[in-house]
């Protein structure tokens, strides 16, 4: 029987593209060994900066043994010829939107072949059916329901490389979600470059019309969604999450500027005063609401104003949590040819700047909610502290408390601490 080992890079659609691998390999007989022992290692690969994309190359240029590789996803479609030819060892590109071929593919690549599954066709798909068996917790799962993305943003490779916006149908996202939770899932997260365009391209169907479905599929305890973009966010799905308690009241809304100016170079479609309505209607229908944002710095042109809008755009909005980077070119996108390229420095220090203001926000964010007792989904034990359990509230807050033999369990913890990234607490003894 052959081994084979996944190396996962990027983004959360690529750790749920992982498990389907895992589960189709599995089903044809394949058994997931540690990878000095693989005969087959699959790298589920990202190209959103170059810095994950040389996390790959360094990877497959490591000495030692080489065991047959196929590289999947993002980094495939863009530039796998060229790791085809500097790597002897990668037999097997496949694209994103090819994952339904790459079984075979990778089973023939054993007996000698070379294989290449690239998406010529921006709007074909041949995706893997198979539902995720094998997960990183067996009692959550992800579910991307769209693929694609049709906002040519210009910083952003996506839509090169992972095509246009194509919803899944709705009874197959469900059928899935109830497939999940008869295996003992009871927390789903839904994935797509942009979850609010979902049904946009099918008759009768909404995004909201989804989450309420989903809401109704019993087992179910917890639904999240990533991620959001602001021009799309309506009313409807801000009312769906008030009025469905199993929708989890946090929400990642990147605004990746302050600056109006910026944010039509970078062709996101609102404005600062629209991005601030929606997070207005967001709080006002959910008082509890979590807000997680997406901020880059140094774009093209950008000026010390426009950062200075930034970093007020921080104060004013107050996020939980900010994913910030520093701009990275990408080969194919408007924004690579744009002049106004700013320094390193420069732009790390404005980087630094951001993540220094937003350490603060955070910090002051979580001590408001000491003394506060919040239902945890247990995940396990923590990454850091000894006899401590690591969970999770509604609101995606990572909380650390004393416990063992909990995971998968839903438990009630009052915050006893906190610092920008993790709450701490214990146990609440349930009457």
């Amino acid at each position: 029987m052959n081994g084979f080992a996944l190396k996962i890079f990027g983004c959360q659609m690529n750790v749920y593209d992982g498990d389907r691998i895992a589960s189709e390999l599995r089903v044809r007989g394949w058994r997931e060994v540690p990878e000095e022992e693989a005969d087959l290692v699959v790298y589920v690969t990202c190209s959103i900066r170059d810095k994950a994309e040389q996390k790959v190359r360094s990877d497959l240029g490591r000495g030692g043994r080489k065991p047959l590789v196929a590289v999947v996803g993002c980094m495939a479609q863009r530039v796998g010829r060229e790791l085809l030819a500097r790597f002897p060892q990668v037999r097997v590109l496949c694209g994103p939107r090819q994952l339904g071929r790459l079984a075979g593919a990778v089973e023939e690549a054993m007996e000698g072949r070379t294989t290449v599954l690239l998406d010529d066709d921006p709007r074909a798909l041949e995706d893997l059916e198979q539902i995720p068996r094998r997960r990183q917790l067996p009692f959550k799962s992800f579910v991307t329901i769209a693929h694609g993305c049709d906002n040519f943003c210009t910083y952003c490779i996506v839509p090169h490389v992972r095509g246009r916006f194509q919803s899944r149908l709705p009874g197959a996202v469900v059928d899935e979600v109830r497939s999940l939770v008869d295996d003992g899932v009871v927390e789903v997260t839904l994935l797509g470059q942009n979850v609010n365009s979902y049904g946009t391209d099918l008759q009768g169907v909404s995004f909201a019309s989804l989450l309420r479905s989903l809401s109704a599929v019993e087992g179910l305890r917890r639904l999240r969604f990533a991620t959001n973009h602001p021009k799309d966010l309506t009313d409807d799905v801000i009312a769906a999450m008030a009025e469905e308690p199993k929708i989890c009241p946090a929400v990642n809304l990147p605004i990746q500027a302050g600056s109006d100016r910026v944010l039509k170079l970078m062709n996101r479609g609102y404005d600062v005063a629209s991005y601030a309505e929606r997070i207005g209607a967001l709080r006002s229908a959910l008082p509890d609401l979590a807000v997680t944002s997406d901020l880059i710095v140094a774009f093209p042109g950008e000026t010390e104003e426009d950062f200075t809008l930034s970093l007020e755009a921080l104060r004013r909005f107050r996020f939980d949590q900010v994913h910030s980077a520093a701009y990275s070119p990408r080969p194919g996108t408007a924004a690579a040819s744009f002049p106004g390229r700013l320094p390193a420095m420069e732009a790390r220090r404005r980087l630094n700047a951001v993540n220094d203001l937003q350490l603060g926000i955070a910090r002051e964010i979580n001590a408001s909610l000491l003394g506060r007792v919040f239902t945890v989904l247990v995940d396990g034990p923590a990454h850091r502290g000894e006899g401590l359990l690591q969970g999770r509230t509604a609101t995606d807050k990572v909380v650390l408390f004393p416990g063992q033999g909990l995971e998968g369990r839903f438990v009630d913890v009052v915050v006893a601490d906190a610092d920008a990234w993790s709450l701490k607490g214990r146990l609440v003894e349930r009457m």
